[in-house]
C-alpha cells in the first residue's frame, strides 16, 4: 500500500526524530517501502532577514548542506534500516514547499511527519506539519 514514504527530519530536533522511529521501522518492514528522509535548511537569505548574520559571515551554501547531510545521516542511522531501503535528501528553502515538492516528484504514497510546539494559530499542530497536512496531495501521518 505504501511503497514510497517521505519523512521530514528536523536535524535540530532529535526528540522529534525519535518519535517517528517506531512508525517508520514498522512501515518499512511490513510495507517494504522505500523511505526518503528529507532535511530542509532555511533559505540562506532567511538568516540575513532576521539580522542573525551578514552574508559575509555565513558559511558557503554547499558547506551548510554537506554538514546537514552528515547530521541527517547520523540521525537516520538510529532507524536501523538497510541502506537500500532509504535515501537522503537535503535541500534549502521553505520546509513546506520542499517537502511537498519531493512528495510530488517521487509520487509518494505517504508523508510521515512529527509534530510538537503547537499554538492557536496552527490549531494543535506545529506550523510545518499543519502546512504539509493542508497542502499535500497524498496521505499524511502526523506522529506525536
Amino acid at each position: 500500500m505504501y511503497k514510497t514514504i517521505i519523512v521530514p527530519i528536523d536535524i535540530s530536533e532529535t526528540g522529534l526524530t525519535r518519535e517517528v522511529i517506531p512508525t517508520i521501522q514498522t512501515l518499512a518492514k511490513f510495507e517494504n517501502a522505500k523511505i526518503h528522509f528529507i532535511a530542509v535548511i532555511p533559505s540562506f537569505s532567511h538568516f540575513a532577514s532576521f539580522g542573525i548574520a551578514y552574508a559575509a559571515t555565513l558559511p558557503e551554501k554547499d558547506e551548510i548542506l554537506d554538514s546537514a547531510k552528515e547530521q541527517l545521516a547520523k540521525m537516520v542511522s538510529d532507524f536501523n534500516l538497510p541502506a537500500e531501503q532509504f535515501e537522503l535528501h537535503v535541500v534549502s528553502g521553505s520546509p513546506k514547499d520542499q517537502i511537498l515538492k519531493l512528495a510530488d516528484t517521487l509520487e509518494s504514497d505517504l508523508i510521515v511527519i512529527s509534530s510538537r510546539r503547537p499554538d492557536m494559530s496552527t490549531y494543535l499542530l506545529g506550523s510545518n506539519a499543519a502546512a504539509v497536512v493542508r497542502y499535500a496531495h497524498t496521505s499524511v501521518l502526523v506522529v506525536r
